[in-house]
């Protein structure tokens, strides 16, 4: 039988606490989203100005990257690359750069969705998040 690791809620406020902090300190608004393994909503936070779409865009790269068990970078690269039938997959819909997994000895245990400025600066945000959650989880 294997152990399954899971986030707790101190887990989730640090991500939140540390993804926010590395948006604060270069002045991005954004909206950022951490959900467990099955890509259900945890812990959300829309920081002041921040595009209502963001709101959007966050949990649903943080869904799909904890679905899919991959960076969502992935998928926009493949859309990009001219596959754009992947559009059409079912109830997938954060297919842009922003979403990453977190992992806990080898397992997707949740994921980071962040929303609002450049792709790979919503990235630097998530894995701010995911980075101080590892420091505490090593």
């Amino acid at each position: 039988m294997r152990i399954k690791h899971y986030l707790e809620n101190a887990d989730v406020k640090l991500i939140l606490a540390a993804s926010e902090a590395e948006a604060h300190k270069h002045n991005w608004v954004v909206s950022i989203a951490v959900v467990d393994d099955g890509g259900h909503l945890l812990g959300f936070s829309r920081l002041d100005s921040a595009a209502p779409f963001s709101a959007h865009m966050a949990p649903a790269k943080a869904n799909t990257a904890a679905l899919a068990r991959k960076e969502t970078k992935v998928y926009e690269d493949i859309i990009n690359g001219g596959r754009y039938a992947f559009l059409t997959a079912p109830d997938v819909d954060g297919l842009l750069e922003g979403g990453v997994p977190i992992l806990k000895d080898g397992q997707v245990i949740g994921a980071v969705g962040v929303s609002g400025v450049k792709s790979n600066e919503d990235v630097q945000i998530a894995k701010a998040g995911i980075e101080a959650f590892y420091k505490q989880h090593p």
